[in-house]
């Protein structure tokens, strides 16, 4: 990578960022949806700067355990202490265990890039929650003296009372949807709400992001066999029911669900429609109608027609630049370039790069870290 490192830096020149680093990720086989994902991580900043902090905080105190976010930690602290700006990096402490905890990624198999993402903030969340739970109760079998110097009273923290633990995994990525279901025979509206790192959107031919996320949130009519168990009524009623965006997250992943479950094929098949996503997204189908205006900052594309083999590779905006990564490779693009990554209009079309994960930034909920 070299030279394409090199080239890299001229293609930059002056306006290479200040302290930012550009390398490529080895692949070990059949890794590139991780290298994908990992890269589209690594550019959403808040994210990486607050796993960074964490990584700094904690090796100072001691020993970290190894596990996924200490090994995550690690390889994004290779990457932004590099001296050279532009290179390659193999993060196979990352990789080894990542297929140490979990069977799915152990075979050389095609793996899903939308899978491993989920996979892994969970993970994460799973990892911080369980260390807040450990530290917590350290202190709360702390002498009194030491509970008081902890912030530590009465069982609260801060003086505080505990609610559901919150992470800087959560603060990122997570959403709130309230599921709002309306009797039609008294009118009373139930909701449910319930939390989501990622939205995983149905998609059509020529269509767009806009659209899909509306078909997300488009009135369902419960009828026949689907009748609702209405408690005011005690009994089963018609009903409408449909999702909305409660509390919009500060990164929004968008998942389009490229690949479909074909009945009379009995097996997977890769959709290839073109669905627009726009480099700015207004997300309007929000509970409160207010419009939240997000900006695009990386995309995971699937390169192939099926979905049992194929290759992975990320878009990313840095700096107002956007970038190419391809495993080792990097290279500058132009934005205009990201629309061929939209889909085909076509059925059979020899383009088959397709954008798969979408990775948007809220412009105006600033920076909640």
């Amino acid at each position: 990578m070299g030279a394409a490192g090199s080239k890299l830096e001229k293609a930059l020149g002056d306006q290479f960022p200040e302290g930012e680093r550009y390398f490529g990720l080895e692949n070990f086989g059949n890794t590139c949806y991780c290298n994908s994902v990992l890269q589209a991580l690594y550019f959403c900043v808040p994210f990486r700067e607050q796993l960074l902090e964490y990584y700094g905080n904690n090796k100072s105190i001691g020993e970290l355990e190894e596990n996924l976010l200490t090994c995550l930690a690690d390889l994004f602290s290779q990457i932004s202490s590099q001296k050279k700006k532009t290179g390659v990096i193999a993060p196979k402490r990352f990789v080894q265990r990542l297929k140490k905890q979990n069977e799915i990624f152990r075979s050389y198999m095609h793996q899903d890039a939308h899978e491993f993402l989920n996979y892994l903030l969970n993970e994460l969340v799973d990892i911080l929650e369980k260390e807040a739970h450990t530290i917590q109760n350290d202190q709360e079998t702390s002498p009194p003296s030491e509970k008081a110097a902890n912030g530590l009273t009465n069982g609260t923290i801060n003086g505080a009372k505990k609610d559901p633990l919150v992470t800087w995994v959560h603060k990122n990525f997570q959403g709130i949807l309230t599921n709002e279901t309306r009797c039609l025979q008294c009118e009373t509206v139930t909701a449910r709400d319930e939390t989501f790192l990622d939205l995983s959107l149905d998609i059509e031919q020529n269509s767009s992001i806009t659209s899909c996320l509306k078909n997300f949130s488009s009135t369902e009519t419960l009828n026949a066999e689907d009748k609702f168990f209405c408690d005011k009524c005690c009994s089963l009623q018609e009903a409408q029911k449909r999702m909305k965006i409660k509390k919009p997250p500060h990164i929004l992943v968008i998942h389009l669900k490229r690949f479909k479950y074909m009945e009379q094929l009995g097996r997977y098949k890769k959709l290839s429609y073109r669905v627009v996503f726009p480099l700015e997204l207004k997300l309007s189908n929000t509970v409160d109608e207010a419009d939240i205006e997000y900006s695009l900052f990386a995309v995971v594309v699937h390169v192939g027609s099926g979905p049992n083999h194929g290759h992975y590779v990320s878009l990313v905006k840095s700096h107002n630049h956007w970038l190419f990564f391809d495993d080792e490779n990097v290279e500058m693009i132009d934005e205009s370039a990201v629309q061929t990554f939209f889909g085909s209009a076509q059925e059979y079309s020899s383009n088959t790069d397709h954008g798969y994960i979408l990775f948007y930034e809220s412009l105006g909920l600033g920076n909640q870290s």
